[in-house]
């Protein structure tokens, strides 16, 4: 049976700059071990697969799986499926623009933004619950990491859906010059119960605010090159932390230099610190699964 595939490149606008996720629109009658094997061979951090919705309220219904497992809920996989799935015309936006996403942590809202010919999507993040790391757990993750994070602002796990340990670094280059030790932090992401690790730094310069890398080698990805769940967490992170203005902010997170993408993630934090996630996404290819 042939069913309709196509890989999308999100946060981005330029093909291979971005994120890809391939996403899989006639899922109908695969099984949970069929996807998995499907992940598992395309080999990117996440595949998706759109089903039918279960309920009323969602225009369709979403899983998602990493090469090794299913995850509740991604960020550049719910947009590059909401992307596929408006370009093959399998839905229509409701009024004002909104489509609603059911996935593995219930429902999410999309908002699209037609202008002139380019699409930008939007999510809302699910809401983050954070926990923090104890100074054993602290000291485990800076030798993985091979150096100190940012003295001012301590690691913490967030999870809205996908769990990320997040940690701030001194500033930009610090990111971009991180090495980690990919076998003991898949080591320390098993022993947490966590997705992977995200950590940041502010940007002198540029039109990003700060510079973003995510890790998740318990999960079969080295290094995910644009992350969307990653950056909500991240800004979770600095609202609860008090490092962004108490009447909320729009700002511009670069990720991916290190693996040769060019991505930008579009965050909006409002006054209740309700966090918004998006970026522009472009398909790259186009075709059919013979399974």
């Amino acid at each position: 049976m042939k069913r309709s595939y196509k890989v999308v490149d999100v946060f981005t606008s330029r093909p291979l700059l971005g994120n890809p996720v391939a996403v899989v629109l006639d899922a109908e009658g695969l099984s949970t071990g069929a996807m998995q094997a499907i992940a598992s061979w395309t080999n990117l951090s996440e595949t998706t697969f759109v089903l039918p919705p279960t309920t009323a309220e969602a225009d369709y219904r979403l899983r998602i799986f990493t090469p090794r497992s299913e995850l509740p809920f991604a960020g550049h996989p719910t947009l590059g499926s909401a992307h596929a799935i408006l370009e093959a015309g399998r839905v229509t936006p409701r009024r004002s623009g909104r489509l609603i996403q059911q996935c593995g942590i219930g429902l999410v809202e999309l908002t699209v933004d037609e202008q002139g010919g380019n699409r930008q999507l939007t999510f809302g993040l699910p809401p983050a619950k954070m926990e923090p790391l104890h100074t054993a757990e602290i000291a485990d993750l800076e030798r993985i990491l091979g150096c100190k994070a940012d003295i001012e602002t301590a690691p913490a796990i967030v999870n809205v859906g996908a769990i990320w340990v997040v940690v701030q670094m001194n500033d930009a280059a610090s990111v971009l010059d991180l090495r980690p030790d990919f076998a003991k932090l898949a080591e320390f992401e098993r022993r947490l119960g966590v997705t992977g690790l995200t950590v940041f730094g502010k940007r002198e310069q540029g039109d990003a605010a700060i510079e973003v890398r995510a890790f998740a080698p318990s999960c079969g990805v080295e290094e995910d090159p644009v992350c969307g769940s990653g950056n909500g967490s991240v800004a979770a992170f600095q609202w609860e932390r008090g490092l962004l203005p108490p009447g909320g902010i729009d700002y511009v997170a670069a990720q991916g230099r290190c693996v040769g993408r060019d991505g930008r993630v579009k965050v909006s934090v409002d006054a209740s610190g309700k966090v918004r996630v998006g970026g522009a996404c472009v398909t790259c290819v186009e075709g059919s699964l013979a399974l």
